[in-house]
């Protein structure tokens, strides 16, 4: 025995060293660098030829530095701390509108009053020109410039000036700046056959009790199933999401466990209250800027066969940030972890290491590694959460992306049409009724027209690259009078293909005049009429046998992987609560 004990003895020795030694050189290193910095930046103090901005070198050195890690750890100087508040809370004090700049009058314009805020409640209209805010002129400034001023304390008051369009007439109006907190669930209601639908676009502080209340209203109404639009929704907090699970998951299931460097890092996060309702039907819609926290709730789940995952692959963030407190009022926020969610995996998708333009860098589904759902269905890791049916999403065409687009090369033309039609329109249908008019299309096809309206179509590029290689190459001049009949089909017709798209285009304009009276819960309830995801949703929820099918048990492949992970995963527990807490399966 004491022949085994002594050179165990040493070895644990000799590795206690190696760990100090390491640590040392890190220290070592640490201290090394941050004191080379300091005397950079002394030197330059002392011998640069210009006196330098304190806040902008060294903040520039705190980006430079942050930027070699991941894209979610940022810095938030002290005039930024409003942003990152923001981003947490979903609160703003301001006047409660979106604004935008107009290309062609090369001023800032009221793009959309929210509903029930100081902005719309003053009257402000879509297209007003901002002028000026107080004894500010604003007609030269920025977007953000005029954001920042329109923004403050709540209770504050300023005068804005504008010029409605519409009339040419200047307009003052008195806007007490109030607490603004952004409509988390803009839209919910009923659809056809009894299924409930709610729009869920960010996870910010309190959402999950309101997520509960609509909820609980849409049972009331008669909803027998549910479709949970995720599309667009880039995430929040954590605990939101957690909280949401679990109005349709038993109370003390894990939902999502974090593991960072640190045991702080480290924590699992279950359901804590009884649920609402734990058998009826969910369909969950995403796409790729579905992320982080809404990507938490939509494999949560996936993974515990509650529901099925529809639209196309998610964003792919498995990582976890939170927001430290620095001196002088600045933050910061700081990734401590990655998170796994109920099957054990991690759907982190990028190389999150910046390169400079923060790359991405999905993986093939080849080199990732398969688990499994409470049910058995094979899911997998490294790639964002890959929908139980595939959907794509409608595309517009070229044309439509140019007239609604606030680019460079935009006339500004389809905004200001809809500008005018406001101002001839008091009033208009309820959303489900509201249609333009032949003669409507009409007059906005005969504006487009006059205004010389141009766009640039994928084709014509394409051609262009192609006779600059052939040109290149020497097969351009006696191919000429293949490349001017090409060329002469490739020339595109306004107004041919503004007939070719009508529908697409008068269903933008609808939106877009809708918003205007009914803000942004109108604007989604016209857009789920034309929307193939939707009705996809809503043909699965009708046909309950295909539905089960879909989120039928099936028998793992790899039974060893099963009990290798849970190993991995899992808390040490009872060997009896294993596979409940693996899978979420109380009973």
């Amino acid at each position: 025995m004491k022949r085994y004990i002594v050179p165990l003895f040493m070895f644990l020795s000799l590795s206690l060293t190696a760990r100090a030694q390491k640590t040392s050189d890190h220290n070592f290193e640490v201290a090394k660098h941050l004191d080379i910095f300091n005397n950079v930046y002394k030197n330059l103090e002392l011998l640069y030829v210009d006196t330098l901005k304190p806040k902008e070198t060294i903040g520039v050195g705190i980006t430079a530095m942050l930027r070699s890690l991941d894209p979610y750890t940022e810095y938030y100087a002290q005039d930024e701390t409003k942003d990152l508040r923001m981003m947490l809370t979903g609160k703003y004090a301001g006047i409660g509108a979106l604004i935008r700049k107009h290309q062609k009058l090369d001023r800032v314009v009221i793009d959309e009053p929210y509903a029930n805020m100081p902005a719309a409640e003053a009257g402000l209209k879509k297209g007003d020109v901002i002028l000026s805010i107080d004894d500010s002129m604003m007609t030269t400034k920025p977007v953000g410039y005029v954001s920042d001023h329109l923004r403050g304390e709540p209770g504050t008051s300023f005068l804005l000036k504008v010029m409605r369009p519409s009339t040419g007439k200047l307009m003052s109006f008195k806007i007490t700046r109030r607490n603004i907190k952004l409509p988390e669930m803009p839209y919910y209601g009923i659809r056809e056959g009894n299924i409930g639908y709610i729009n869920l676009n960010q996870f910010t502080e309190g959402c999950a009790k309101e997520m509960r209340r609509v909820f609980v209203d849409l049972k009331k109404q008669g909803a027998t199933s549910l479709i949970l639009d995720l599309r667009g929704n880039g995430g929040g907090s954590e605990q939101e999401a957690v909280d949401i699970l679990n109005i349709w998951l038993q109370k003390g299931i894990t939902v999502v466990e974090n593991r960072g460097k640190f045991k702080q890092s480290n924590k699992e996060y279950k359901t804590s209250v009884e649920p609402v309702d734990t058998v009826m039907p969910i369909v969950v819609l995403v796409n790729g800027e579905t992320a982080s926290a809404s990507e938490i709730t939509s494999g949560a789940i996936q993974d515990l066969d509650r529901g099925i995952i529809l639209g196309t692959r998610t964003y792919g963030k498995g990582l976890v940030q939170i927001p430290i407190d620095l001196p002088y009022n600045t933050n910061m926020k700081v990734t401590t972890s990655k998170y796994y969610i109920p099957s054990g995996r991690c759907i982190q998708a990028i190389n999150y290491k910046h390169d400079g333009s923060g790359y991405r860098e999905y993986i093939p589904d080849s080199l990732t590694k398969v688990f499994y759902t409470r049910h058995g269905r094979e899911v997998r890791d490294g790639g964002g959460i890959k929908p139980d049916v595939e959907v794509k999403a409608d595309t517009i065409p070229n044309i439509a992306f140019y007239l609604s687009a606030s680019g460079q090369d935009s006339t500004e033309v389809m905004f200001d049409w809809v500008v005018d039609y406001i101002a001839k329109h008091p009033t208009i249908a309820p959303v489900a009724e509201f249609h333009l008019t032949d003669a409507d299309w009409q007059e906005f096809k005969e504006r487009v027209i006059r205004s010389g309206f141009t766009y640039d179509p994928v084709s014509k590029k394409q051609f262009a690259d192609l006779v600059k290689t052939a040109k290149f190459e020497g097969y351009y001049e006696e191919s000429k009078a293949a490349f001017d009949s090409l060329e002469a089909k490739l020339s595109h017709n306004v107004a041919f293909d503004l007939e070719k798209h009508k529908a697409v285009l008068m269903h933008i304009l609808e939106t877009d005049i809708i918003a205007a009276y009914y803000f942004q819960a109108g604007a989604i309830e016209s857009g789920l009429g034309h929307d193939r995801q939707l009705d996809e949703a809503v043909r699965l929820l009708k046909n309950p046998e295909e539905y089960k099918k879909i989120l039928a048990p099936q028998k793992p492949k790899e039974t060893s992987s099963i009990i290798q992970l849970k190993a991995k995963t899992l808390a040490p527990i009872a060997k009896k609560q294993k596979k409940e807490a693996l899978f979420g399966a109380i009973a």
